[in-house]
């Protein structure tokens, strides 16, 4: 036979690898298939656990390992490839049995997670295709240096060696001995190549019982035991009211076994091989739960490594000799699997779902249940399965959307007291007196032109509307609406605490501080390569590299260019805000030129809505590349584990995110129309652009539309269109990318997709960061500004109410499942949230006391009203102004534009009339104003911060009953080993006791028997032992 030839021949069906049982017959047994026969069975017993597929496809000689397979004829196998199609299409499909991939070909072993890699076509035509079996017991005798069960047949020295992609074909050397240590490690593998998705090659990995027993007594996973105990219930008037709420809400509840109330729990404790007798194992396939196993194996990968890769010296390549070691020495770091994704030897790594979610003939699965209970917008008015969302998808995410269920909760009654407040400013707006006083047109009040030259005098009563809608959110109530929000705010975060406790208590996480700190220290891929780098360079020069570690000399460089990108990503909001100013200011001159009365009239509000409008665009360009600039920031300082890497990208995002949002409001609220000047006296940017005032009614009606708009645009557009948009978008590219790939073959085509395929074609999860900063922001919208806008809480809770069932469908259909994470609470965002709640009060203070007029309409009130009423107060706010004291060039051109000569005009400001000695300065009024304002910020902050403080204390962190229960728990557990060592020393002492007797027995014989019987005595002493 000719050194490119294979030996093809046929196999009966039950035919191993291996010596052949004598008496075994091939006569007449049918073709199954092609195997390919090492020349001598004895000295390659590693390859016997290779098995090609029955069907034909092109797949690279080097992803098979055989660089030249020569076939010189069809015959040489024994049928066509036409015949074989057929033979397929006529036998059993093989799919089936393993439930379209969610097992091992085999039907029995469960699919536990998916390693996902690309691998190059080979352009000689087609070759065999095959499907690779790493079985436990072929692999437990292979060695590194040796192929992996299934890797194929080595070329011979000699043989004549095709075109490699030397990058390839490292991938493929890693690929092959990180598997070989995953088999090492356990595991069970299985290889598919044979699927829709051209070029692409999924590996199958099975976690076996053993395997399953012993990582979860590494992680100290707390696993339900056979003992069961009852829950304390409520009793009395308690019980009565409890089951009279669960009848009312019953209607509401999702129809799913896990939410329904609990009598009696399991008993949890730590897994533990030694003590299996204490778990209930009747059913070792559902012991470990989808989610279980895949949170294991995703363990195992992570720790083990990959720590050799195959380089050709040479080659014809050019490389220096110095380069070609020293990038050898790089890469034979360890590798997990965070580093082989990264550097490509895999593209994915993920578990699958439990199976499909809609179609005829789905069999019950969690997926199919989430989905229609849960991922369905005709369920928004039902609770969340919150249990069965754990349970599928782990704590980490289970508590992100219990979180948001509570937070929705606590935004109804927000919602109510603020269309109360609404709908009182709505009753009481005609019977406002100073809006009266501005829409009198009686009162003749001329007002100064609003810009120079272009801009002439103008009524009073024409900014009526503008008065009269600004009485619908700056009325007495708001003040009152401002306390109940931020006491709301420390009563949501107080039952959050409460709600995380019992949830910790129902999914057995109590006492889970040590399994964080052991899993917080493990290293990242990324600093782990970092220290490499470092300790390659010492080693280069002759140093000490034991115990490296990266310290703030080998960050420094990231620390300055964080520090240079934040200040400078500041700096880019502010111009941006500022280039919106001057667009306001020049529009407004523009449209102030208009000869249409209309286009006068309406200058204000068409410059505030177009500006509003601009802010929002600008606001959702920048999320997105703030959100990818401080991940880029964050990975350049490298951090050492994964939770200080989500910590600081949170902290630098939310930092980022938060500026950009809010700075057009803090500019509304608190800087416009505070610089203005007064007339003949103006402040002007780059001598040409005077400041901006706020309208007579105050700037609180416009940083009510600005609020309005920058949140209802942002909830709307970014956190919903783009979020079912985006996601649709990036399914469909992907569908047609695999489409233009797809063979036109028609098995191909009519071939029902495996689980593991139709999971690869979705998109990965990307974590819960965006997801928890768009409900940040809009609990800063709901928080921060609630003086000026009472309505934010009820515009929350309606895109709250759809949100949440967009989330969910997104992570029941649109993404890969996630790798369940273990976690008590939801980590820095509580912080953040308290944060947030603190800066509320001080904000709403500064809100209510300088950008609206509640101060001083109180101060006029009590100080200056001379019937106690607030007739006269809008004439008490503004001051007097003789137009013949303009700056050359700044009077109107067109001074008769009202018909008659105007020579005294007015201008809000406390300032001395022109008649006085010192004309246009500061009147004292202001200086009481402004003492009454700064009064009421450290009376208001101090007090509300004092009743927060006291809801915080009078409210337990943990419930009672929670703490009762845990409590109750321990003494159980304390028993049930209290009870079992004395079991044991009952069995020890009845032990002894035999061995006393039959000692007895043994002496009572004669000396004679004794010596007939020599090996009575020694057996007898014996007993205890062979028990």
């Amino acid at each position: 036979m000719e050194k490119d030839e294979i030996h093809l021949r046929r196999l009966p069906a039950a035919a191993p690898w291996g010596p052949r049982k004598s008496g075994a017959e091939d006569t007449g047994s049918e073709f199954h298939g092609v195997d390919f026969l090492p020349e001598d069975l004895n000295e390659a017993p590693e390859e016997t656990g290779m098995r090609v597929n029955k069907k034909y496809s092109c797949l690279p000689a080097e992803e098979k390992g055989i660089h030249i397979i020569n076939i010189r004829a069809i015959e040489d196998i024994g049928y066509d490839q036409h015949e074989s199609t057929l033979l397929n299409s006529l036998s059993k499909n093989p799919d089936a049995d393993c439930k379209y991939g969610l097992y091992f070909r085999d039907g029995k072993r469960k699919v536990d997670y998916i390693l996902v890699y690309h691998y190059k076509k080979s352009s000689a035509g087609k070759t065999l295709t095959r499907r690779v079996h790493h079985n436990d017991s072929s692999a437990r005798s292979t060695k590194q240096d040796q192929p992996l069960p299934g890797k194929g047949v080595q070329l011979e020295m000699g043989e004549s060696e095709p075109h490699v992609d030397y990058h390839e074909d490292d991938k493929r050397f890693r690929r092959e001995e990180y598997e070989g240590n995953l088999v090492e490690a356990g595991l069970e593998l299985e290889r598919d190549e044979d699927t829709k998705i051209h070029g692409i090659g999924f590996v199958k990995i099975h976690a076996p019982w053993n395997v399953l027993c012993r990582e979860a007594e590494f992680l100290k996973l707390k696993m339900p035991t056979k003992k069961m105990y009852q829950i304390n219930q409520t009793h009395g008037l308690l019980k009565k009211i409890n089951s009279v709420i669960q009848k009312i809400t019953e209607p509401i509840q999702p129809k799913v076994a896990e939410h329904k109330p609990q009598t009696v729990k399991r008993l949890s404790y730590p897994f533990s091989r030694e003590k299996q007798h204490l778990f209930d194992l009747s059913d070792r396939d559902s012991f470990f739960d989808s989610k279980t196993r895949s949170t294991i194996v995703y363990e195992i990968l992570k720790r083990t490594t990959c720590t050799k890769a195959k380089y050709s010296m040479g080659k014809g390549e050019g490389r220096k000799k110095e380069t070609t070691l020293l990038n050898k020495r790089r890469k034979c770091g360890k590798y997990g699997i965070t580093s082989l994704l990264a550097n490509g030897v895999y593209s994915a790594a993920y578990p699958l779902h439990d199976g499909d979610y809609e179609g005829e003939n789905v069999e019950p699965n969690d997926r199919k249940l989430l989905c229609e209970e849960w991922a369905s917008y005709g369920v928004f008015y039902k609770y969340q399965p919150i249990d069965l969302v754990r349970k599928y998808f782990g704590e980490k995410i289970g508590l992100y959307f219990a979180w948001l269920g509570v937070y929705t909760q606590m935004l109804i009654p927000a919602s109510i007291v603020g269309i109360i407040v609404f709908l009182y400013g709505c009753a009481t707006v005609d019977e406002n007196i100073p809006s009266m006083e501005m829409c009198d047109q009686r009162n003749n009040i001329t007002m100064c032109p609003l810009c120079d030259r272009t801009c002439s005098y103008w009524k009073m009563s024409s900014a009526c509307a503008t008065a009269r809608a600004s009485h619908l959110f700056d009325n007495p109530a708001t003040v009152f609406f401002s306390v109940f929000m931020a006491l709301w705010a420390a009563t949501f975060m107080e039952h959050w605490k409460r709600k995380q406790m019992r949830l910790n208590y129902r999914w057995d996480l109590t006492g889970f501080e040590e399994e964080e700190e052991a899993v917080k220290d493990h290293p990242r891929a990324e600093y782990e390569a970092k220290v490499l780098e470092k300790s390659l360079r010492k080693e280069h020069k002759h140093k000490e590299t034991d115990k490296e570690k990266l310290t703030w000399k080998d960050r420094f460089p990231a620390y300055l260019t964080n520090f240079v990108g934040i200040i400078f990503m500041v700096g880019l909001t502010f111009a941006i805000v500022f280039g919106v100013i001057i667009y306001r200011i020049s529009t407004a001159a523009a449209l102030a030129i208009s000869s249409t009365p209309s286009g006068r009239s309406s200058v204000r509000v068409t410059v505030t809505a177009t500006a509003v409008i601009i802010n929002l665009v600008v606001i959702i360009i920048l999320d997105e590349v703030y959100g990818c600039i401080a991940r880029w920031l964050t990975q350049i300082e490298v951090p050492k584990t994964d939770k200080n890497f989500e910590e600081r990208l949170i902290f630098k995002a939310f930092l980022l995110k938060f500026v950009n949002a809010y700075t057009p409001i803090f500019y509304v609220a608190f800087f416009k129309g505070r610089f203005v000047g007064r007339p003949g006296d103006y402040v002007y940017i780059f001598h040409s652009f005077r400041m901006e005032e706020c309208a007579p009614g105050g700037c609180l009606m416009e940083l009510c539309i600005q609020l309005s708009i920058i949140m209802l645009g942002k909830q709307l557009i970014q956190n919903n269109l783009f979020e079912i948009g985006i996601p649709k978008m990036k399914k469909f590219i992907r569908y047609m990318k695999l489409k233009r790939r797809r063979s036109l073959d028609h098995e191909e085509h009519m071939k029902k997709k495996q689980r593991y395929e139709v999971d690869y074609n979705l998109e990965p999860f990307a974590g819960l960061t965006p997801e928890y900063m768009e409900m940040i922001i809009q609990f800063g919208f709901v928080t921060l500004f609630v003086a000026s806008f009472p309505l934010a809480p009820l515009f929350a809770l309606l895109n709250n109410i759809i949100e949440i069932r967009l989330d969910a469908k997104k992570f029941v259909t649109e993404l890969r499942r996630p790798v369940a994470v273990r976690a008590k609470d939801i980590g820095i965002w509580y912080n953040i949230l308290r944060g947030i709640g603190k800066l509320a009060v001080i904000i709403n203070a500064f809100v209510i006391s300088f950008t609206s007029d509640f101060i001083p309409r109180l101060v006029y009130l009590y100080m200056y009203s001379e019937n106690g009423t607030m007739h006269g107060f809008v004439n008490h706010t503004l001051s007097s102004f003789n137009v013949s004291d303009f700056q050359a060039g700044t009077a109107p051109n067109d001074p008769m534009d009202l018909g008659y000569e105007v020579q005294i005009c007015r201008y809000k400001d406390y300032r001395e009339p022109p008649w006085s000695e010192n004309k246009y300065d500061i009147s004292k009024d202001f200086w009481a104003v402004l003492a009454a304002r700064l009064a009421f910020v450290i009376v208001f902050q101090n007090l509300v911060m004092f009743m927060s403080d006291f809801v915080d204390w009078i409210i337990p962190d943990i419930p009672k009953d929670i703490s009762q229960q845990i409590h109750k728990e321990k003494v159980l557990m304390v028993e049930v080993f209290m009870r079992e060592e004395q079991g044991k020393l009952q069995m020890l002492e009845t032990w002894k006791d035999k061995d006393k007797k039959k000692g007895e027995n043994c002496n009572n014989h004669s000396p004679r028997l004794s010596r007939s019987h020599s090996g009575s005595l020694s057996s007898c002493h014996s007993y205890p032992l062979d028990v």
